[in-house]
């Protein structure tokens, strides 16, 4: 019987992981569009047809992705909810004129994953550990807040025991499995909004696993920041950023805040809910260029936000192969097809960049660890695969030392494993 559940509730995707033997096994989710052991994190509301919003058909995944396309401009869809939880500002968000909090959303996406697991959610459990960021994303994260609501959600589950361990910890404990010697190791976990750095000495003897933790840094950018950096620089332009309106004797330019928001796509179906989207939509009458603020105000009142982010993310895929790649938007019309090229794409996440690698200067430095110490370096998560991400690497630890895998499963399967620990107070955050 399972002891211990691993929940590495992404920004991107979720996944749960279970010990059973000597080893660890994702949970699996058989959900309306497939079988699957990992799960976008993501959730669509939408009214019964019959009797309205008191019954609200949900759905998470995939299959909220599907009933949103299948069903536009009558579902409510929600993305990235974690980049949400350290955030003070956000108090919730109105689905269907029912408020919504964090905690309520991070519950009611878990319950439909048990739903969707059905008998291989295990009947016990004696301890789930779940995963935080070394930093949460956000321009004033508050940590503790984040914690609170973490707690606030999981424990209406009833769980016996909640433990928390770094993302990176988790990653390195899995990483650490496959180790014939002892090491030092640096992991890098990209997820969707933060980028998390650990150093941790591991030594085995006597057949167990020691980890000697060294330090921790992490800063709240990573693939979702690259994605608004090419939407800022393709999109935002051809939607009214740099224009202006009349406002009695004045010019003035349309507020830039309005277009941050469009930058973070996850965030566009709560800007559609927003008092900041009512006073957008009250200065077309005003605007100098109103084409291109109806285009803006069209492309959030038809939910493209994640169209948007399918084109963008495809777009950022094939640069990591390819030194040049077309951009394919069809709503934003003529503008919606046009040429990247990889050096484009590297000046626009120049600044990103800049703060990854200060965050790996700062856990070397805050440890006194110099890059000859480190015998591996575990890149994890799906941003490690840009080059210029990967070159912040090769350029201080040889190709030797370096490994990946495990983008989807490390964290999780980590999690399980430090869940089986006598000494689980050593792993916790």
């Amino acid at each position: 019987m399972a002891q211990a559940l691993g929940l590495d509730f992404g920004t991107t995707n979720t996944v749960l992981a279970l010990t059973e033997g000597n080893g660890t096994r994702s949970v699996r989710f058989n959900s309306p569009t497939g079988s699957s052991d990992t799960m976008r994190t993501a959730l669509s509301f939408m009214k019964d047809p019959v009797v309205g919003a008191t019954a609200l058909k949900v759905e998470a995944g995939h299959s909220a992705i599907r009933q949103f396309i299948d069903n536009p401009g009558e579902c409510r869809f929600l993305q990235s909810i974690k980049t949400f939880a350290a955030s003070a500002l956000f108090q919730g968000t109105l689905v269907f004129a029912k408020r919504q909090t964090f905690e309520d959303l991070m519950e009611v996406f878990l319950r439909r994953l048990r739903h969707y697991a059905e008998a291989d959610w295990p009947s016990a459990i004696s301890r789930v550990v779940v995963g935080r960021p070394v930093h949460f994303a956000g321009a004033r994260p508050d940590p503790a807040l984040a914690i609170e609501r973490y707690n606030e959600a999981l424990g209406r589950f009833g769980f016996p025991e909640l433990h928390f361990v770094y993302e990176p910890v988790a990653a390195a404990f899995y990483f650490a499995q496959s180790l014939t010697r002892d090491a030092t190791v640096l992991v890098a976990d990209f997820g969707g909004g933060t980028t998390d750095y650990s150093v941790i000495r591991f030594e085995r003897s006597a057949g167990r696993l020691r980890a000697i933790p060294v330090g921790h840094s992490g800063v709240g950018i990573a693939g979702d920041h690259f994605d608004s950096r090419m939407i800022e620089n393709i999109v935002a332009p051809q939607i009214g950023k740099g224009t202006f309106f009349r406002s009695f004797d004045k010019v003035l330019e349309v507020p830039s805040s309005y277009y941050a928001n469009f930058g973070r796509w996850n965030q566009l179906s709560i800007f559609k809910t927003s008092r900041e989207f009512t006073e957008l939509k009250k200065l077309l009458r005003d605007s100098l260029d109103p084409d291109k603020l109806e285009l803006f105000i069209d492309l959030v009142e038809h939910d493209e936000g994640y169209p948007l982010y399918q084109a963008v993310s495809a777009t950022k895929i094939a640069l990591s192969a390819e030194e040049e790649a077309r951009f394919e938007f069809a709503p934003l019309g003529p503008g919606g097809s046009r040429v990247v090229t990889r050096p484009q794409f590297e000046s626009w996440i120049a600044p990103d960049l800049q703060k990854i690698e200060a965050a790996l200067d700062d856990v070397l430095e805050r440890t006194a660890t110099s890059a000859a110490q480190i015998d591996k370096v575990f890149l994890t998560g799906g941003t490690s695969f840009v080059p210029a991400v990967r070159r912040i690497f090769t350029r201080r630890f040889d190709e030797g030392r370096i490994e990946s895998g495990g983008e989807l499963l490390s964290i999780a399967h980590g999690l399980a494993l430090i869940g089986e620990r006598d000494d689980i107070a050593q792993w916790t955050a």
